[in-house]
C-alpha cells in the first residue's frame, strides 16, 4: 500500500497573489510616505527661509534623524504668547493638544498660572505623568526663544517668536531628534516619526487660540 500523504501543502496561487499584491501595497504607502508625506509634515506651516534660518539648540543634535520646523501665524505680540509656553508639561498645564492622549484626559489650561510661570534653567518639563521624566530647559530669552533638551543629547526643542512688521508674531518650533533603535526607546521614535506632526499642529493651534485671547483682553 502506498504510503499516505501528509495534508501540509504550499500556499496556494491565490495565497502567493495576495502576498505580492500586500507588499506592492506597503511600497506604495512607503514610497508616498517618504516622497510626500514626510516633507511637508517635516515643515508644516513654515516657509523656506524659516526652514533655513538658524535658531538656538541646533548645535545640540548631531545629524538628527528627525528634523522638523514647524511655524504658524499668531495676531498676538510675543509677550502673549511666551507665558503659555513657560507653562506647559504634563502634570502641569498641559500640551494645548488632544488631552486624551498626551495629558492623561486631564483639560489643557486655559488661563495662565502664576505658580507655573517661573523658569530657569535646568528646569524639567514633565512628559511622564509622575512628572519624573520629560525635556529639560537649556536656556532661553524672555519673550522671544526657549530651548529644551534631553539629558542623553538626542533631542533638541525651541520655540522662537519672530513679531512681524503688522504686529503679529510667527511661532516657530524646531525639534532635532537622534533616533535610537533599541530597547523602548524604538517605539518611541516611531510615535514621533507619525504622530508628532498631529500633536504638533493640534498644540500650536491651541497656543495661537490662547495668545489671541489673551491679547484681545489687553491690547495695550
Amino acid at each position: 500500500m502506498a504510503p499516505s500523504r501528509s495534508g501540509l501543502r504550499g500556499p496556494s496561487w491565490s495565497d502567493t497573489v495576495n502576498i505580492i499584491l500586500t507588499f506592492i501595497v506597503l511600497a506604495v504607502l512607503a514610497v508616498a510616505y517618504f516622497v510626500w508625506i514626510r516633507p511637508w509634515q517635516l515643515r508644516w506651516g513654515a516657509t523656506d527661509e524659516e526652514v533655513r534660518r538658524p535658531m538656538p539648540g541646533d548645535g545640540l543634535v548631531s545629524s538628527p534623524s528627525f528634523d522638523a520646523t514647524r511655524a504658524v501665524t499668531v495676531q498676538a505680540p510675543p509677550r502673549s504668547i511666551y507665558p503659555w509656553i513657560v507653562q506647559m508639561g504634563m502634570t502641569r498645564a498641559g500640551w494645548y493638544s488632544y488631552d486624551l492622549l498626551d495629558n492623561l484626559g486631564r483639560p489643557s489650561a486655559r488661563r495662565l498660572i502664576p505658580e507655573l510661570q517661573q523658569i530657569y534653567a535646568g528646569q524639567i518639563i514633565p512628559m511622564s505623568p509622575d512628572g519624573k521624566y520629560g525635556v529639560y530647559v537649556k536656556e532661553f530669552r524672555e519673550n522671544e526663544w526657549i530651548l529644551w533638551n534631553d539629558k542623553e543629547g538626542d533631542t533638541s526643542w525651541v520655540w522662537g517668536m519672530y513679531p512681524t512688521q503688522d504686529g503679529k508674531t510667527r511661532l516657530i518650533t524646531r525639534i532635532r531628534t537622534k533616533y535610537r533603535w533599541l530597547g523602548l526607546t524604538a517605539l518611541f521614535n516611531l510615535l514621533i516619526e507619525f504622530g508628532d506632526i498631529i500633536m504638533m499642529r493640534k498644540c500650536m493651534l491651541g497656543i495661537k487660540e490662547r495668545a489671541e485671547a489673551l491679547a484681545a483682553q489687553s491690547p495695550e
